[in-house]
């Protein structure tokens, strides 16, 4: 079985970031992903990013992926495509770990593991949600982005946060009717500059609402959608039918943790996160030796926040491989400890900021 210095679990934007830095630490990178390409969500993201300079600011989703290949491609990172891992073991030299590559098993052993698997979009349930037309947000933005494909002409979309009203306006350009979106919380979830745009293009925001069911025979024809109270239960009589062919349910990630489960990590409970995430402390570092977390994994939150993590699990992992000594990897790491909390300031981001500074007390032994 061939050993090497680090193995990428994960080639969305926060595994690239991670290679990256273990490749500039003059380190082996080896990148697996069960994707045919790598690159994540980052390709399916034509908006421009916010942020500051360092941000990438006004750089659309797709070109901050394709730069983010090239450098990883440039350094020499080598990449196992349509590679599944199923299994990550203790070993007393690293940490094992097994995949598919071409219809065969495989393994290696890895030194120091980063696990940058992502989140899955989370399911909305009410009478009528498994018909045709009902679909999660990403998989819509998956479908006009990446595919080429729409899908469909009329659209109700569930859910007001970022991922809700950034798929909405991309639908719109290209060619859906948004006919409302709808959020159960009494205020939006997203950026205001987001809402702004599909409001001014007519779309209404609907707070303090839900879908109670949605109709058809063979697919989705129309839904009826309820207010709701300040205890998030319908008001009585306040039902209307709304005509639509497509469903797109916006309600958040989980992260998707399985692999961090298997090789044995202690969890905490973090709802504003996700739910159940790895421990880490400052350094992206889990309970279990060897083994990293980055990006949603480690919590759901933006795809600038996922590179960061990214950027500092690579950094970490170099110096504990003996890449970096202390003084030179410290300078690094608050490099980018100053850029995540300028990401996570601010009236959307003061939830995450201090959900992360809760995880890492519960890293230094304090109390949940």
């Amino acid at each position: 079985m061939r050993k090497v210095q680090a193995i990428v679990i994960g080639a969305g934007p926060a595994g690239l970031a991670a290679c990256i830095e273990i490749a500039k630490a003059g380190g082996k990178a080896v990148l697996i992903d069960e994707n045919a390409k790598p690159g994540g969500q980052l390709f399916k993201q034509i908006h421009k990013f916010f942020g500051s300079r360092e941000h990438r600011a006004g750089v659309r989703g797709y070109d901050i992926g394709s730069q983010l290949l090239k450098e990883t491609e440039e350094l020499g990172v080598e990449v196992f495509l349509d590679s599944p891992v199923y299994g990550l073991f203790q070993d007393p030299q690293g940490i094992m770990v097994s995949y598919m590559h071409e219809g065969q098993e495989k393994a290696l052993l890895g030194e120091k593991v980063i696990l940058a698997t992502g989140a899955a979009e989370n399911a909305l349930t009410f009478p009528g949600s498994t018909l045709p037309g009902v679909m999660g947000a990403g998989c819509a933005q998956t479908m006009i982005n990446v595919n080429r494909v729409l899908p469909g002409k009329k659209v109700i979309m569930v859910g007001s946060g970022n991922v809700g009203l950034i798929v909405s306006y991309q639908l719109m350009q290209a060619g859906a009717d948004v006919a409302a979106l709808i959020e159960a919380a009494p205020s939006i979830g997203g950026y205001g500059v987001h809402a702004g745009k599909i409001r001014r293009a007519g779309v209404p925001i609907l707070v303090g609402h839900t879908i109670k069911r949605a109709m058809g025979k063979d697919q989705v024809e129309a839904v009826e959608i309820v207010a709701l109270d300040e205890g998030f239960q319908e008001i009585p009589g306040t039902g209307q039918v709304m005509a639509c062919d497509t469903v797109c349910i916006a309600v958040g990630l989980t992260p998707l943790t399985e692999l961090a489960w298997l090789a044995g990590c202690e969890f905490t409970f973090i709802p504003s996160l996700g739910g159940h995430i790895p421990i880490h402390d400052e350094n992206m570092a889990t309970t279990v030796p060897g083994l990293y977390v980055a990006g949603d994994i480690a919590g759901a939150e933006e795809a600038s926040t996922a590179m960061e993590e990214g950027r500092l699990a690579g950094i970490a992992a170099a110096e504990a491989l003996g890449l970096y000594d202390e003084i030179t990897a410290a300078p690094l790491k608050g490099s980018v400890w100053t850029r995540m909390d300028a990401l996570r300031t601010g009236p959307f981001g003061q939830k995450r900021f201090d959900a992360k500074a809760q995880m890492l007390e519960t890293a230094k032994g304090g109390k949940e």
